[in-house]
């Protein structure tokens, strides 16, 4: 079977080769930014301060006082189960 594709100068095969290594090596280097730890850091971190910032806030940008309530009354509720465990085990 013949093949339908007219034959290519040597200058084009090399150009398609660079061109070919240009994209692979700005892939490469996309990667290796993506997967660095200080970009995974930061992604992370934006990520999280965003979910907390939705968390807490409504839409308005006012708190939401019902989940500040629960919040504040777990951590009343741990602080006073930890300090009766200290005075039940600390008594001798």
């Amino acid at each position: 079977m013949a093949s339908t594709q007219p034959a290519r100068s040597p200058k084009e095969i090399e150009a398609d080769l660079a061109a070919t290594r240009n994209r692979l090596a700005r892939t490469v280097d996309e990667l290796a930014y993506r997967v660095s730890p200080e970009t995974i850091k930061t992604n992370t971190i934006a990520s999280l301060k965003g979910k907390a910032n939705d968390a807490a806030f409504d839409a308005d940008g006012e708190p939401r006082l019902d989940r500040l309530a629960k919040v504040l009354g777990g951590t009343a509720g741990a602080a006073l189960l930890l300090g009766l465990l200290r005075r039940t085990f600390n008594k001798g």
